[in-house]
Order: C-alpha cells, then structure tokens, then sequence
C-alpha cells in the first residue's frame, strides 16, 4: 500500500492587494475574487482546487470585543451561514508561528456570511462567539484536505468601515499580512501525509494522579483557597488548572497564612520544611508520591548508622532537596559520571547510593556503576529507587525510536522525567523535540518528517497528547499507531486528610 501524495499548497485571496501582499510568498496565491458566489465559482471550476491543502488569507471584519485593527484572526473554525462548519485542527500552529512574527494573534471561530455583515449582523455573530467575520473562506473550504483561514482585521464594531480611517486601517493590516508570508509559508511547507507512532504507556503514573487528587480533594473538603508549596507536579497545565479551582501555589511556607491547609507536591520536602509547617498551624495535607518516601525512608536507614549516602541525581531538583534535608551532613549529590569519579566519602567502608525517582534509567546506571567500582562495600537500595512509571516511559521511547525520524515529548521544561525522554530519544540517534503543548513545536521542526513518535512526561495531561495529535491531522492525512503494552495499573492510597 502506497502512502498518500502530498499536494502541493495553494494560497487564497480575494483582492489583488491581498494579493500583492503576499507577493514574497514561496507558496502559490490564486486570487477567487470577492463575495461567495466568485469563491464558489473559483473553487468548483478548479476541481476543488485539486485536492491541495488550502489557506485562506486576507482581511476581515472583528467582532470580538478584544479584537482590534490590526489583529490577526487564526480561524479554529469556519461558519457558514447555512450552520454548515470546517474545523481547521492546525490552527494553533499556524497561530503560534504568526506569534514569532510579532503580530497580536487571536485564536477562534471565524464565520462567512453572504454579504459584507453590517451592525446588526456583527452583533449577531458575536454573540456566537465568532472572533472574525469574511465573505469567502467557508466557500473556499475543501473537505478532506488541510485548511487554514487568516484574516488581518481592518474594522469592528466600533471601527466600521464607512470611517474616516478605513483606508489608513486597510494599508497597515495588508502591510501586516505581508508580515505573516512567513509563518503562511512555514505552514504550507508543514503539509503532507504523516505517521504518528505513540509510546506506550505515556503520560500520567500513579503518583501524579493521586498528588493531583489530593488537592482536588482538599479544595472539595477545606474549600478554597488550598495552598500548595512549589508545583503540585511539574506541569504548567496542571497547575494553571488547579489554579482556576481556588488553589495558590507559593514558594516557601511562610507565605502561607497561620492556620491555613498547606499541601506538600509530589515531589517530597525536607524534615525542616515538615516543621515548620507545624510551627505555623497549618493543616497539612502531604502528596509526597510514595516511591519518593521510599527513597527518604533509605536515606534515613542509611543516616542512622552513619553512613555516607550518594545520592545519584540533579542537586536543583526539588526531590533532590527534600531528600537531602533528610540527613544533610551524611548525604552527597553526585549529579555525573565525573563526580562520581572524584567523590570523596568520610568512610569509604561505609557508604551506599540512592537515586532520583525521575532519572534516565541508562544513565543513572553508569554513574552507580561508576561507584560500584570504587566503592566494593557500597550498599544499594532494595529495591529499583527510579520509579516504574520513568522506566516505563523510556523504554516505550526506545521501542519506536527507530521508526521515528522525530520525536516529541509533552512535558514542561522543569519535568525532569519529561527532558530525560529527550534525552533517550537523542541517544537513540532520533531528533527529539520537548513542547509544553502544541502551539510550542515550531511548523519548520516538521517539514520533511513523516514518521513522528509522541510520547509525554508523567507529570503531562493526556489531553495535551490527544490535542498535539488533532494538530499535526490537520496537516495531512494522519495514520496512528500505538504498540501494544501491559496497563499500569499501581494505585496508590490517598492521605487520611482527603480519604
């Protein structure tokens, strides 16, 4: 079976100032006159435009009440006044590319109305929600093809057209559409047919559920506000969510008022942070994530019999300091290979290593080899210290490393488990790309990949996976596979607090 061709993209216009314009453009413009009836004629008489992927460009009327002259309209969906819809998936790329320009980018439904649309009209569509309003795109759109509509806003409702004005507003938004012949290039050149494989399993683990049911727990049980030290976890998403509900993140325990409920994030603190809770009154609520207790626990057996612990990890990690602070005179943060070469014990008949719960299994591995080899009397931990679920994620990134010509992983720039993905993926010789969510992959990043692999963090919404995929479907036809794999299916208990 043969993969789909890709078809060459074409730019639609309506005016030939919009088309002039766009004149620097590497792709194609057909100007299809302006009105329904000329795009409609022009679309049916090309064959519908040959099956190409399409890009409607040009200017329009705002009608939402942020939009502005001078504004440029991604559409995320074309109305037409017949309830007829086209989604356009790709739109957030195409958004976030126009944002690289320096241009003042919306992101929302734009509708298509027979005629231009005078007051009554506007206010119609506004109350739909639609941002932006024009007289060709739904006409233009085909049915099975990428499809993309911008619009750079000449007026709105309190700037109409019949203006003075109007025609200063008209030159510097087409002076702005020529801005945007790059982020419309980079969006042509990003179409085409594509594979995308998915690891297995991905996304969400155990401990990150339960941290994340905690505090929904508390905000059900105390009510708002719930404040919770440091990231719940490492996700910009999880936290801005948490945030709507009535949660208040902060840096340290004394920004928290006397008396208040206090939640300790996933990734563990230090016996003093523990104290000093106590000593302001507030009631805690602790999601430490099980597996990172494990490793506290270790390094208090350890510390008890005077042992040095290494303790194998990223010392500005939050994990890594709250472990520390279990037993800061007896444990040493080796962070490489090079420091585990040098590192000096007080007792080298002594001495044992713990792990960061997050680290690359390969390369945490060589750094405790490294102590082995030195150290014939070091002691390990019973048990694996790097938890199941980054295990887990990493081998499903080696398993389609090789049939990936790029990789993306969703995941915050501060997931340590999520950049530890890259960086198996990197030395499985694959081009790896982390994006906090769609609109962070750069359209270039895809011209000329075919087979990409997605994976995400533990600490990464499964949602933001689904979304990143619906946009890359929106550059061409999109095959998806997933290798099978054995569910995840560790639970962990809630705190007594919330249960």
């Amino acid at each position: 079976m043969t993969s789909p061709r890709r078809q060459a993209p074409v730019i639609c216009v309506a005016l030939g100032v919009e088309r002039r314009a766009l004149r620097g453009a590497r792709t194609a413009v057909l100007r299809v006159g302006m009105g329904p009836r000329r795009a409609a004629k022009a679309f049916h008489a090309s064959g519908a435009l040959g099956g190409r992927p399409v890009l409607v460009a040009g200017v329009g009327g705002g009608l939402g009440p942020g939009v502005r002259p001078g504004d440029v309209v991604v559409a995320t969906e074309v109305r037409g006044p017949d309830g007829s819809v086209r989604q356009c998936p790709s739109a957030p790329l195409l958004a976030a590319e126009l944002r690289r320009q320096g241009l003042i980018v919306h992101l929302g439904p734009i509708a298509s109305e027979h005629r231009v649309a005078g007051r009554a009209a506007r206010a119609r569509l506004a109350a739909t929600g639609a941002l932006a309003v024009d007289t060709e795109s739904i006409w233009l759109a085909p049915t099975e093809s990428p499809f993309a509509v911008v619009r750079v806003v000449v007026d709105t409702p309190t700037e109409p057209l019949l203006r003075p004005g109007t025609a200063r507003r008209g030159i510097r938004a087409l002076r702005l559409l020529r801005r945007a012949v790059p982020a419309i290039d980079a969006w042509a050149a990003a179409t085409g047919p594509r594979e995308v494989l998915l690891a297995n399993p991905r996304s969400f683990c155990a401990g990150v559920e339960r941290a994340i049911e905690v505090v929904d727990r508390a905000l059900e049980r105390f009510g708002a506000p719930v404040y919770v030290r440091r990231q719940i976890v490492h996700n910009t998403h999880v936290v801005h969510d948490l945030e709507r509900r009535g949660a208040i993140f902060v840096g340290e325990v004394d920004e928290v008022p006397p008396g208040s409920v206090l939640v300790f994030a996933a990734h563990g603190v230090s016996p003093a942070v523990r104290a000093e809770a106590e000593a302001r009154g507030l009631r805690v609520v602790d999601a430490t994530c099980p597996l990172v207790t494990k490793v506290h626990t270790e390094v208090r057996r350890h510390s008890s019999r005077e042992a040095t612990v290494f303790l194998i990890g990223h010392a500005d990690h939050e994990e890594v300091e709250g472990t520390v602070g279990e037993a800061p005179a007896d444990v040493v943060v080796v962070e490489d290979v090079a420091a585990a070469a040098r590192v000096v014990p007080r007792d080298a008949g002594n001495v044992a290593y713990a792990m960061q719960t997050t680290l690359a299994v390969d390369e945490a591995t060589e750094i405790a080899d490294v102590l082995r080899s030195r150290f014939p009397e070091l002691q390990a931990p019973k048990s694996d210290d790097i938890c199941y679920a980054t295990t887990n994620r990493q081998r499903a990134v080696r398993d389609i490393a090789a049939d990936c010509d790029l990789l993306l992983v969703v995941g915050s720039p501060n997931s340590s488990n999520s950049l530890r993905l890259v960086e198996v993926a990197q030395r499985e010789g694959v081009p790896a790309r982390l994006v906090d969510h769609a609109a962070d992959l750069d359209l270039h990043t895809l011209v000329g990949m075919r087979r990409i692999g997605v994976t995400a963090g533990a600490s990464a919404p499964p949602t933001l996976v689904d979304e990143l995929v619906g946009c890359l479907g929106g550059l061409g036809p999109l095959t998806v596979d997933e290798p099978s794999a054995d569910p995840e299916v560790l639970r962990f208990t809630l705190p007594k607090e919330v249960s």
